[in-house]
């Protein structure tokens, strides 16, 4: 029979390992750390908006990304935020999907886009003569088209396959998040097709691109040995090192979590691993690109000089 047969019509999420006298102090840590991934990321998006010097690839990748944090982070927080100050922290069935739908889709996005940024730098420092042509509008937009398009498949796959699930007595996820592989160990029909499709298009979707983002630090570490001097090797470490930082940030956490599995595996260090990636690392994007990187701190120098500039034309012509 096709017919869904789930007889709960909620989950309950035993949230983070953090004893009831330390709740208050999580919750306002927490609040602060979602507040800083918004205000952090929206700032990155308006300036790439603002300032024409950033409407480059680069940039066009960079506001992409941070979209996706933005987002990754808001899809779970919120919800982790409300739970810590509830005494039944639960989420509805319909819910959860949906935020399985998008926690998929946010988390690939980013894959995705740090795969394009790498290819990006790729070009720019060992064809530079070939960089306009090579990484024209249409191949840019085009390459964020098909990340989003991927991502829509993946993630509207693992919901449509879940949904098909039966969850009869067991609603206790014990996650802060609708976690795909918890909710898997909690259904109560067959989910061989899910663990397979999990394991082969998951394996793909993380797999794929950061061994692409290697192979494109590996070219460029190459073409840098090939002429060595100390303006190249600092020029290239300006370029570069912010998105590195990024990507050790995040595959670092992912693949510790999926990808190396632990004859002892504990509940506790996923769940703080899973915080890492989803709540940290969205936090340090902003940081890591502003402090590293000039164009940035240039645009962000101009957006303040022309608010100033404003404010005092505005107050010479009041007085």
């Amino acid at each position: 029979m096709g017919k869904n047969k789930t007889l709960i019509s909620e989950f309950l999420l035993l949230g983070l390992p953090i004893q009831p006298e330390h709740q208050n102090l999580f919750y306002v840590l927490f609040l602060a750390m979602y507040l800083t991934t918004v205000l952090g990321n929206l700032l990155i998006i308006t300036l790439i908006c603002l300032d024409s010097h950033l409407h480059t690839p680069m940039y066009l990748f960079l506001s992409n990304l941070s979209f996706s944090d933005l987002c990754f982070s808001s899809v779970t927080m919120p919800k982790l935020l409300q739970n810590m100050q509830s005494e039944v922290p639960s989420i509805p069935y319909a819910g959860c999907l949906t935020q399985i739908y998008f926690v998929l889709f946010f988390g690939d996005l980013g894959n995705f886009i740090l795969m394009a940024m790498a290819y990006d730098r790729y070009v720019a420092i060992c064809f530079p003569l070939h960089y306009t042509t090579i990484m024209s509008p249409k191949l840019c937009l085009s390459l964020v088209v098909l990340s989003w398009v991927q991502t829509t498949f993946y993630s509207l796959l693992h919901t449509l396959l879940v949904n098909r699930l039966s969850f009869c007595a067991d609603n206790v996820i014990p996650h802060f998040f609708c976690e795909i592989s918890a909710l898997l160990k909690l259904a109560c029909s067959d989910t061989q097709v899910n663990e397979w499709v999990l394991f082969i298009i998951g394996g793909i979707v993380v797999v794929i691109p950061f061994l692409l983002i290697l192979v494109s630090y590996a070219k460029i570490v190459s073409s840098i040995l090939k002429v060595p001097s100390a303006r190249g090797i600092r020029k290239t470490f300006s370029t570069c090192g912010s998105h590195l930082s990024v990507v050790s940030l995040f595959y670092g956490t992912v693949i510790g979590l999926y990808l190396c599995p632990t004859a002892n595996k504990s509940t506790v260090k996923d769940t703080v691993m899973a915080l890492m990636y989803m709540v940290v690392t969205p936090m340090l994007n902003p940081f890591i690109y502003s402090l590293r990187n000039r164009d940035i701190k240039g645009a962000l120098g101009r957006a303040l000089f022309r608010k100033k500039f404003f404010f005092c034309v505005c107050e010479g012509l009041l007085t």
